[in-house]
């Protein structure tokens, strides 16, 4: 039985460890009403565009994260003012659309994916 437990030992340890990189999703929704067009078709133009910008920054916060500033102001043991900004920076390339939908009458849903294998090369690249 040690024979065994050494062998798996020396495997566990010669063995390259693999990372498994899963498949991302993105998804963003958009109003058609809110668009500044002067056409029903303009605006359907535009809150896909929207709903398409929106999922790509979701993928873009699941592979680079969210930069987030808070600044709480405490007086008293009392929370006098509480503001938080978030941010997000990062370069998504060859994400490809899985769908766009009509949601409803007036709202566009659009999701984006990353394949297992651009999401290695991003992370390849951010890691250097």
């Amino acid at each position: 039985m040690a024979i065994v437990n050494a062998v798996d030992a020396t495997a566990a340890v010669t063995q390259p460890r693999v990372e498994v990189i899963p498949t991302l999703t993105g998804m963003g929704y958009a109003s058609i009403s809110a668009q500044p067009a002067k056409s029903a078709n303009q605006r359907r133009l535009m809150a896909i565009r929207s709903a398409r910008l929106q999922a790509m920054r979701n993928l873009t916060e699941q592979v680079h994260g969210v930069q987030i500033d808070s600044q709480t102001t405490i007086i008293d043991a009392i929370v006098q003012n509480d503001s938080l900004r978030a941010s997000v920076d990062g370069v998504i390339l060859g994400a490809k659309t899985v769908r766009i939908n009509p949601v409803g009458r007036d709202t566009y849903e659009v999701v984006l994916e990353l394949d297992q294998a651009l999401l290695s090369n991003i992370m390849r690249t951010v890691r250097g």
